[in-house]
């Protein structure tokens, strides 16, 4: 393995751990496979339920609220004047950088620092179904494998390759995942979500999504396929991830566990050992540092995330106790801070919220027209605390319950140190743009 390897970026949309090679009843042998010739991490988790924000942490190796991007990059917030982005590290390690496909970080991608832009437009998914077409796997995946082949990418590369696919596309004023181009499988046929009651339109859904994740596999086997054919794979560390859980109520927006999982899997023959499954929790700002490390680079006292290279390389790694998440802003202001250690959840509401948080993309979808009447019931705890040993699908909080007093009383307390030192403005009052008339909750509640 080269000293320099070419680094491949692979991230879609919406897609949580969908993935056969997580156990669930998808095809994706592509994927699959690349998780049987490199490692698969069951604990990787993205620092927001959300699009833009947790790219940003991917993308910085910082929170949301540190980078700027507090929601999402097409409406007001974007990031920092003075951010920089992995683009920007490897660039001056003296890599090539190259982007195809979506980013969604900034409306300005220019100030990504990327050297070149190969995407015919470079969008957000809330643009009108037809643009979609330059985005989509298949195309994005065909363009990257025809500017290797040309010869376009000199090594040492990074390419940051962005799929459209898991986004829910607008047809006649609801939100879902068919479209022409995908084959949704048999609604009867799958199998439902251990989160979710089991009704039709739910079916429908999974069956519809199905579709488009096999898209995605597809597009990850063309990648693969070009860096094979161009003899590069084997120094090559290929990352495929994505930005947070499924498109699907309780899931998307939602910090409980199937909204800020993330599939995660990497390969670099020679370096990581093929068919690794680690279960050591794993944050999204971790990627960068992680990436800086492998090639030798030191980490920016500012990133707040840490390398897990001594983990793949089979050395002294201490695991991390906790990863935190978080929401401020998505279509409306959903303030919300999160801790997840091995065992526990603790969540902290700072608005008068609704049981669940529905994105307006899943709201009106198939799947949120069965659960939104029960899911969008006022109102909200501001703590809650769930037992992930007895309870992993996060339903009975025990916040303050007999017995939990003491880890209730701990999370609240680790979690408000983390929002100090990464200097959290949601510690303040409510957060720009959008003003408020009610009073917010002071910590601790009650």
């Amino acid at each position: 393995m080269s000293d320099r390897p070419n680094v491949c970026l692979i991230h879609c949309h919406d897609l949580g751990r969908y993935l056969g090679c997580y156990g669930f009843d998808v095809e994706t042998p592509r994927l699959d496979a690349l998780a049987s010739d490199g490692a698969t991490f069951e604990n990787a988790f993205a620092t927001a339920p959300q699009c833009s924000p947790s790219r940003g942490s991917l993308m910085t190796g910082r929170y949301p609220h540190e980078n700027g991007l507090v929601g999402l990059a097409h409406d007001e917030p974007d990031l920092n004047d003075d951010e920089r982005v992995l683009p920007s590290y490897l660039s001056e390690a003296g890599y090539e950088t190259h982007l195809f496909g979506l980013q969604h970080v900034t409306e300005n991608p220019q100030r990504l620092g990327y050297d070149e832009l190969h995407s015919e437009r470079l969008l957000s998914p809330d643009v009108p179904p037809s643009v979609h077409e330059t985005a989509r796997a298949e195309k994005v995946s065909g363009t990257f494998a025809d500017r290797l082949e040309d010869g376009d990418l000199d090594d040492p590369f990074f390419a940051s390759i962005g799929f459209f696919e898991l986004h829910r596309i607008e047809d006649d004023d609801r939100f879902v995942f068919a479209d022409d181009p995908y084959e949704s499988a048999d609604p009867d046929e799958v199998e439902p979500l251990s989160y979710l009651p089991d009704e039709p339109g739910i079916r429908r859904d999974l069956a519809d999504a199905q579709g488009m994740v096999r898209a995605i596999d597809r597009g990850v086997g063309t990648v693969l396929d070009a860096l094979s054919d161009a003899g590069v794979d084997e120094d090559t560390l290929v990352i495929f991830t994505t930005e947070h859980g499924l498109a699907m109520p309780r899931a998307k927006g939602s910090v409980y566990d199937p909204g800020i999982e993330s599939a995660l899997l990497m390969s670099l023959p020679g370096v990581i050992e093929p068919g690794t499954r680690y279960q050591e929790l794993i944050s999204n700002v971790d990627v960068l540092p992680t990436i800086l490390d492998l090639i030798d680079e030191g980490v920016p006292e500012r990133v707040s995330g840490r390398s897990f290279l001594a983990l793949l390389r089979g050395g002294d790694y201490t695991p991390r106790g906790r990863v935190f998440a978080e929401m401020t802003w998505h279509d409306a202001y959903n303030p919300v801070r999160a801790i997840r250690t091995r065992r526990f959840k603790y969540v902290r509401n700072f608005w008068r919220l609704p049981n669940v948080y529905l994105t307006h993309d899943v709201r009106h979808s198939p799947s949120g027209e069965e659960v939104r009447d029960e899911f969008e019931r006022p109102n909200r705890p501001y703590e809650e605390l769930y037992d992930l040993e007895v309870d992993p699908h996060e339903r009975e909080n025990v916040a303050g319950d007999d017995g939990y007093e003491g880890t209730t009383a701990e999370l609240r307390e680790e979690l408000r140190e983390w929002m100090e030192t990464t200097d959290d403005p949601l510690l303040s009052g409510p957060v720009p743009p959008n003003n408020f008339e009610e009073e917010i909750m002071a910590w601790p509640p009650g």
